[in-house]
């Protein structure tokens, strides 16, 4: 594709204009004009796409099926358009029509199928499997609202509908014709048959999963491999007889219900009708998804016994957990195979991730809930649990308490994560800190029957995107330092360190910081009416909401500053800007009240002309990808605070280091790596080490003894319970000295505060040394290249699928 010429290419465009829109392109409006755009490129990839399928299947390689209830896409338009190498001939073809292909890319909606790193993470690995050539497919739903568009109201967290589809739907094609039956409720009914039990439901209700397939393109690849998006819908629109009995809202109830289940992504589940949409959605999803891949797999295979030469399937955290019961159910009452033939197939096809050491989000299920909804499935798992509790008694005999920890089935309910240790093959953390955690404390039971089962696999990040695509300047600096071959190999950035000491080069990667750092400000005036100065120093911390993501220490540490400032208005800084983006669940009160304090400081300190403008700070609502194309590049301190041991990996901090933003973090997750590749001299580490912080939990944390010991902390403290901007805190006041049911701020804010403190101090004095800045800055970069999400995907390929290169 990328030898078409501009010329060319608008030809394309203007035939679409005519055939699909009725006009040329002096006509066209730019909401057409992008359409039309979206089209040309996406004729252009189907077409490659049904080159590389055809390849596939003529060389009968395995495929790998990434099950992930999120895919946080993005935008799509320009990651088509770099990736097949049109970017340049897209955007001056554009312009001899009288277009700005930036005002047609802003058109397009995010994709917002996730809500942080998990979805991230599953839309980087598929783009870099098509990148390096791996045949694969991802599967999801096809959320009609995603996530949600947040607004902020005064300091509060508002949730509005996302209406992703009215612009993101040219991307996906309907394949109506794959529509799959997935089936609830009901009862099992059991059939001796010629010596055989015969298994079916009665009574279920029946809902429709209708496939919508999204292209996947990857860097100079001639692969392109394929998202499903699954929607519900009903098999009946309207029931005329309800209807003409006057009972007009029953007559469309069915369709209310079944379009319910892909309406939105994580509805809240604080109460038991949430709790019943949840687990639809996740057998819904899981249910079409392995009818997709069997009937897929069956049209060029004369039966399911080959399955794991053929195919691979991942599971993404434990919301695709229930394929495992869902194959079982379909190998034996569909096909007929034996229990033991059946576990066989499943354990040598299925992978687990997990992504999560609290236990709080391993999730678990009311067994009474699962037995109602989904009865067949149910009882496969009693099986899968009564023959895993043999296995468990011969590894600790007459050890009730450890039998009923790691059991599937226990204290009435079903715990995900423990099926998937049962049945997986493979069992991976996300970070080597993250990994050790899981062997040595939170699946350390089963890790001694099973070691074998576990590995570690370091996420990884879209490098070409937030460099290539997103910080443009930077990745055209970088190639005339070394070249171009680091767009296709990530570790060829490991060349720009001789260029560490390099002043003129320093000054270079300066200029184009401030650049981005000015875009970023244009847009903080634009849409927070806040002004900011470019040349203060930017510190962000943008990720999701959570309490263990500790925003509420930033907030604390920002107080302290400001208390200073008050203080002594003539404070030897460097002016600094703190720029926060978060999106907290709906029903997460506490993550809503730090969001609300953030924005609260931020109307405080950002109107007090006493601090002489060398502090402010800005909360930017509806943090999404395309959003954080823009923070990334003007990125300088990258926060990455959360209490250690609790942070599986962070990709955001990847992110932020390969755009050369310079970590400021405790010792969690992969900012361990970080450190490793960077060394002391170019990160700020602070806090408790994950084996502190389990010693200060066993001893006993006494916040209160900081309060009284530390008077800047009583001070804060004092100042939440007062009023900030009107406002009292004394919730999180409480929290964080007293805290909920007995139980103080379990992720110790107040015990880390003081070396937090610290390190900001350290990174003030480095920044004034521009040189020296610049060079932490150079080596960041050049350190990323392990970070890549190729790099991860080559470890899964080889370790854990056994996948081949087409």
């Amino acid at each position: 594709m990328k030898n078409i010429t501009k010329e060319e290419f608008a030809k394309l465009v203007e035939l679409k204009l005519a055939k699909v829109f009725g006009v040329s392109s002096k006509e066209a409006s730019k909401r057409i004009m992008y359409r039309a755009l979206c089209l040309t490129v996406k004729d252009l990839i189907t077409e490659k796409r049904v080159g590389y399928k055809a390849k596939v299947r003529g060389e009968g390689k395995k495929q790998v099926y990434y099950m992930s209830m999120e895919f946080l896409l993005g935008r799509s338009l320009r990651n088509h358009l770099f990736n097949s190498g049109l970017l340049d001939q897209a955007t001056e073809a554009m312009k001899d029509m009288g277009f700005d292909i930036k005002d047609l890319m802003e058109i397009e909606p995010d994709a917002g199928l996730g809500n942080g790193g998990l979805g991230r993470l599953a839309a980087a690995y598929m783009d870099s499997l098509t990148s390096l050539g791996y045949p694969a497919g991802g599967f999801s739903i096809r959320y009609d609202y995603g996530i949600f568009k947040q607004r902020i109201v005064d300091g509060w967290q508002m949730e509005m509908p996302d209406e992703w589809l009215k612009e993101g739907d040219v991307w996906l094609n309907p394949r109506e014709e794959d529509t799959f039956e997935v089936q609830f409720g009901g009862r099992v009914v059991e059939d001796w048959t010629d010596g055989k039990l015969k298994v079916r439901l009665e009574g279920a209700t029946t809902i429709l999963a209708v496939p919508y397939d999204m292209n996947i393109t990857g860097y100079n690849s001639d692969a392109v491999n394929v998202l499903r998006l699954w929607s519900a819908k009903s098999p009946v629109d309207f029931d005329m007889k309800l209807f003409e009995k006057g009972q007009y809202v029953k007559a469309i109830e069915s369709k209310a219900m079944a379009e319910a289940i892909s309406k939105v992504l994580y509805p809240a589940d604080d109460h038991y009708e949430g709790k019943c949409l949840r687990l639809r959605q996740q057998y819904f999803f899981v249910s079409a998804s392995i009818q997709s891949i069997l009937k897929k797999h069956l049209l060029h295979n004369k039966d399911l016994s080959n399955l794991p030469d053929r195919i691979a399937i991942h599971i993404n955290d434990t919301h695709p957990t229930l394929c495992i019961p869902e194959l079982m159910r379909i190998l034996l009452d569909e096909y007929g195979y034996s229990w033991e033939d059946a576990w066989d197939i499943i354990t040598k096809t299925i992978s687990y991730t997990n992504h999560t050491v609290m236990s709080e989000a391993l999730e678990k299920w009311p067994q009474e809930l699962f037995k109602t909804m989904l009865p067949r499935i149910y009882q496969i798992i009693c099986e899968i649990n009564r023959r895993f509790c043999i296995v468990l008694w011969d590894a600790y005999p007459n050890q009730y308490d450890k039998i009923s920890k790691n059991a599937i089935l226990s204290d009435g309910l079903i715990r995900m994560a423990n099926l998937d240790l049962a049945a997986s093959h493979t069992i991976n953390g996300v970070s080597q800190l993250h990994s050790n955690i899981l062997i040595n404390d939170v699946f350390a039971d089963y890790y001694k029957i099973a070691p074998y089962k576990f590995t570690n696999v370091t996420n990884g990040i879209t490098y070409r995107r937030w460099v290539g695509e997103a910080n443009p300047k930077l990745a055209n600096l970088i190639t005339d330092l070394i070249g171009n071959k680091w767009l296709d190999d990530a570790n060829e950035l490991e060349k720009l360190l001789k260029y560490q000491n390099n002043k003129k080069v320093i000054t270079q990667l300066e200029s184009i910081k401030r650049e981005n750092k000015v875009k970023l400000a244009e847009y903080i005036k634009e849409h927070n009416n806040v002004s900011v100065d470019p040349d203060s120093i930017f510190d962000v911390q943008a990720k999701r909401s959570h309490e263990y993501k500790r925003q509420l220490l930033n907030a604390l540490q920002i107080l302290d500053l400001y208390n200073r400032l008050k203080a002594n208005p003539d404070l030897d800084i460097v002016p600094k800007t703190y720029i926060f983006g978060a999106k907290a669940a709906s029903s997460y009160f506490m993550a809503k009240q730090v969001i609300r304090l953030i924005c609260q400081i931020g109307e405080v300190v950002n109107n007090d002309p006493d601090i002489k403008g060398k502090l402010k700070v800005v909360f930017l609502e509806n943090y999404r990808v395309s959003l954080a194309e823009i923070i990334m590049p003007a990125s300088e301190i990258s926060e990455q605070i959360s209490i250690a041991g609790k942070e599986a990996s962070g990709t955001g901090n990847m992110k932020f280091m390969i755009n050369g933003a310079v970590t400021m973090g405790t010792m969690d997750g992969a900012n361990v790596e970080i450190h490793e590749r960077v060394g002391d001299e170019n990160i700020f580490i602070f806090g408790m080490l994950a084996d502190e912080v389990d010693k200060l939990v066993k001893e006993g944390y006494h916040p209160t003894t900081y309060y009284q010991n530390d008077e800047r902390i009583r001070k804060i403290v004092d100042m939440l319970r007062g009023e900030i901007g009107g406002v009292s805190f004394s919730e999180i006041a409480d929290y964080l000295t007293f805290g909920r049911g007995g139980q103080a701020d379990p992720y110790m804010c107040l015990a880390d505060f003081d070396s937090y403190v610290s390190a900001q101090n350290r990174a003030n004095e480095a920044y004034k040394d521009r040189q020296r800045w610049g060079r932490m800055s150079l080596v960041n970069i050049a350190k990323a290249g392990f970070f890549s999400s190729d790099r991860s995907v080559e470890e899964y390929a080889k370790r854990i699928w056994n996948l081949e290169k087409i």
